[in-house]
C-alpha cells in the first residue's frame, strides 16, 4: 500500500480503535509515535509493535492541553525526523441530557474530542507541507451524523469532527495533503463495553449485518485511506457502521 517509510502519530493509542490503528500501520511498516495518558498501555504497545520488528514510540499527553500537544508533535519529529499520517482519535464521553448537562462535562468532551484533534492539526502539518504530502484522518462517529439522545456533547463533537474533515481539506489540497474522515458504528471497544445489554441489544437492531464492529476493522480503513491508493479520496467520511446509517 506504500507506506513503508511513513511516519504516524495516533492520538487514543494506548486501546481500542487507536491501539488497533497502530498495529495496523506498523504492519504495513509505518513507525508509530503514539500518543495517549496510560504511560502503561502506551509502553505496552510500543513492545508489542517492536516484538514484531517494528518502530515505535510513546508520548504521554493529555490531548485537550495546548502545550502537551505541542510538546508532542515536537518530540515525535525530533525523534522519528517527521510525520507523514495523523490519525486524529482520542475521544471520550460524559452523557447526560442536555437539561441536566454540566458546562464541564461539555467543554471536557468537546475540547478532547474536537479542539485536540485542531491542535494536532495545527502542530503536525508544518512537517506535511513541507515534504509536500500528508495525510489527516480524523476519527468521527455515526451518531455526529445521525445525533444521539443523551449525548449531545459526543455527537456535536463528533460532528464538528467531520466539518473539521472538509475544511482542512480544502485548505491543503494544493499541497497534495488529503484529509478524511472514519465514522465507526457500535464497535467493541471499551467504551462501549460499559452499555447495559439492553443497550446493545437494542442497537443490534439497528445494524442490518447483525452484529458489532471491531477495532480492526476500524484500522484497515484508516490504513487504506492513509496509503497512496487513496491518493484521490479527500474530504470523504467513510462508514464502518454495518448499515447503522445508508444514504
Amino acid at each position: 500500500m506504500g507506506l513503508s517509510g511513513r511516519v504516524a502519530l495516533i492520538t487514543g493509542a494506548s486501546q481500542g480503535i487507536g491501539h488497533a490503528c497502530a498495529l495496523k500501520l506498523a504492519e504495513k511498516g509505518v513507525s508509530i509515535a503514539a500518543v495517549a495518558r496510560n504511560r502503561e498501555k502506551l509502553d505496552e504497545l510500543v513492545q508489542a509493535v517492536t516484538a514484531e520488528g517494528g518502530k515505535a514510540t510513546a508520548y504521554t499527553a493529555d490531548v485537550a492541553d495546548e502545550e502537551q500537544v505541542k510538546a508532542a508533535c515536537k518530540a515525535a519529529i525530533a525523534d522519528l525526523g517527521k510525520i507523514d499520517i495523523l490519525v486524529n482519535n482520542a475521544g471520550i464521553t460524559r452523557d447526560q441530557l442536555v437539561m441536566r448537562m454540566k458546562r464541564a462535562d461539555w467543554d471536557a468532551v468537546l475540547n478532547t474530542n474536537l479542539t485536540s484533534a485542531y491542535l494536532f492539526i495545527q502542530h503536525a502539518i508544518g512537517s506535511m507541507l513541507k515534504q509536500r504530502w500528508g495525510r489527516i484522518i480524523n476519527i468521527t462517529s455515526v451518531f455526529g451524523q445521525t445525533g444521539q439522545a443523551g449525548q449531545a456533547n459526543y455527537a456535536a463533537s463528533k460532528a464538528g469532527l467531520i466539518g473539521l474533515t472538509m475544511a482542512m481539506a480544502r485548505e491543503v489540497a494544493s499541497r497534495n495533503i488529503t484529509c478524511n474522515a472514519v465514522a465507526p458504528g457500535f464497535i467493541q471497544t471499551a467504551m462501549t463495553s460499559g452499555l447495559s445489554e439492553e443497550l446493545k441489544t437494542g442497537a443490534l437492531q439497528h445494524i442490518p449485518l447483525g452484529r458489532v464492529g471491531t477495532p480492526e476493522e476500524v484500522a484497515a480503513c484508516v490504513a487504506f485511506l492513509a496509503s497512496d491508493e487513496a491518493a484521490y479520496i479527500t474530504g470523504h467520511v467513510l462508514n464502518v457502521n454495518g448499515g447503522m446509517l445508508m444514504g
